[in-house]
Order: C-alpha cells, then structure tokens, then sequence
C-alpha cells in the first residue's frame, strides 16, 4: 500500500471527467435541441446544415415573391373581371338607347349612367398594386427559385391604341348608340384575352409555388436529420450520465479514502 501515489482516485477522476463531459453534451442538445452543439461535433454536418440553412433562406423569400405575385394577378383580374361587367352594362344601354320608342330624354338619361361607367376605364389604366401599376406596358420578372430564376410576368396594357373612352362617345341619339356598341365589342374581347393571359400566368405561378414548398419541406427534413436531437434518446443519455457522474463522484470519495487505511497499520 502507497500513500504518495493514489492511481486508483486519478483513473477515477479520468472516468469521472468523460462522462461529466457527455452529461453536459446531453444537457445542452437538449435545452437547445440541436445535435451539433460545437463544430467539434460533426464538422461536416454543419457545413451541410448550414448550406441548406442559406438556401432555405433563399426559397422563404422566393415563396414571399410568389405569393405576392399571385396577389398582384389576383388584383389585376378583380379589375378586369369588374370591367368587363361594366362593359356589359354600358352594351346593354346601347342596346336600349337604341330603341325607337325611346324619347331624347330617355336617351339622356341612359347616357348620365354610360357617361360615369366612361370615367371608371378612363381611371382605370392608373391602378397600382403597392406602387406598381397594374395595367402598363412594362412586364415584370420574378424570382422563382433560390437560384435565382426569373420569370416574366407579360405586360397587361388595356388600350395599347389609346383609350377609346377618352373620346366624345356617347348614346345620345340612336347612331351614337349603334357606333359605341360596335366599340365596346372590341374591348369586351380584349378583356376576355388579358384574363386569359392572367388565368396562364396565374396557373404558372401556383404550380411553381406547389412545387418550391415540397421543396422547402424536403430541405427542412434533410436539415433536422442532421442538426434536430432525437429527445427520446437524448433523455435517456442524459439520465444514464447523470447517474454515471453521481456514481463516479462517490467512488472518486470512496478512493480518496482509501490511502487511510494506511494510519490503521501505523496505530
């Protein structure tokens, strides 16, 4: 038996110190819910991880750009779906003010409400959604991807040729009457084609959206299977270091002990 030299204790405090170590590794994967705690603990799945942290960044903000762009056609088509409803009305008041039993004054009265129906597509062309004019010349391009894929959005310009209700136009008289109509049915078709356009662009945009948020999901699920802890294992690592540094604290005190046993062969 030595006094000097107590090998028994440091091996102890050896073991002690590994699994204080891992105890404290199971406490913070925990608090925090992540495996990877320190580089040190898998330095290639943090890079990994934080790659594909960066491009879920990136596709979050590309499904912020989509949804606003399905806003954008959205509003679009509530005009030209409101504008076409007008159209109908004002082809219906040529249609009566086209009727001979119908006096000047009669005709006068259906031009107050055709005249106000004018003014709603002369305002029309300056629509804006959030500062961007609906209805222009301009098209717009849309980052569809985390890579940075654009697509155009093509320009919607109503009245490429001027706007025809900015002209003297009329149900007045019966001629008046037969002259608008025959103008009204040339924008009734365009109408028709823009919110063809918008329906395609509007079918582009939900598939793309659809097919980025799988996507988003299948990047996410990669993430967590290598950063998110597993909580059921964890806790069990937790519980059997736990008990591991209390066991190996008392045996580190048990050993501490034992070179006093030596004051028994001295007394």
């Amino acid at each position: 038996m030595v006094v000097n030299s107590n090998t028994i204790a440091e091996q102890t405090v050896d073991y002690l110190s590994v699994n204080a170590d891992k105890l404290s590794k199971s406490l913070f994967r925990l608090s925090s819910g992540t495996k990877i705690v320190k580089p040190s603990d898998d330095s290639a799945g943090l890079a990994i991880s934080s790659r594909i942290e960066t491009k879920l960044k990136k596709i979050n903000s590309s499904l912020s750009n989509l949804g606003n762009a399905i806003s954008f056609t959205q509003t679009q088509d509530g005009y030209l779906k409101t504008a076409n409803k007008a159209l109908t009305r004002m082809s219906e008041l040529t249609i009566l003010a086209q009727d001979i039993t119908k006096s000047a004054k009669d005709r006068e009265l259906y031009d107050n409400e055709f005249q106000q129906l004018k003014e709603f597509f002369i305002q029309l062309e300056n629509k804006e959604f959030d500062s961007v004019r609906l209805f222009s010349d301009n098209s717009i391009n849309l980052t569809i991807d985390s890579s940075g894929t654009a697509f155009t959005i093509p320009a919607i310009n109503l009245f490429p040729d001027g706007n025809p209700f900015e002209e003297e136009l009329d149900i007045k008289t019966s001629e008046n009457a037969k002259a608008a109509l025959d103008s009204l049915k040339e924008e009734i078709s365009n109408i028709a084609k823009h919110r063809a356009t918008i329906g395609a662009i509007q079918s582009r945009i939900n598939f793309t959206n659809s097919q980025v948020t799988l996507t988003q999901e299948n990047l996410t699920e990669a993430k967590s299977r290598i950063t998110d802890v597993n909580v059921a294992k964890a806790s069990t690592d937790y519980a059997r270091f736990q008990i591991l540094v209390q066991s190996g604290t008392s045996m580190l005190s048990q050993a501490n002990a034992l070179p006093k046993t030596v004051l028994q062969l001295l007394s």
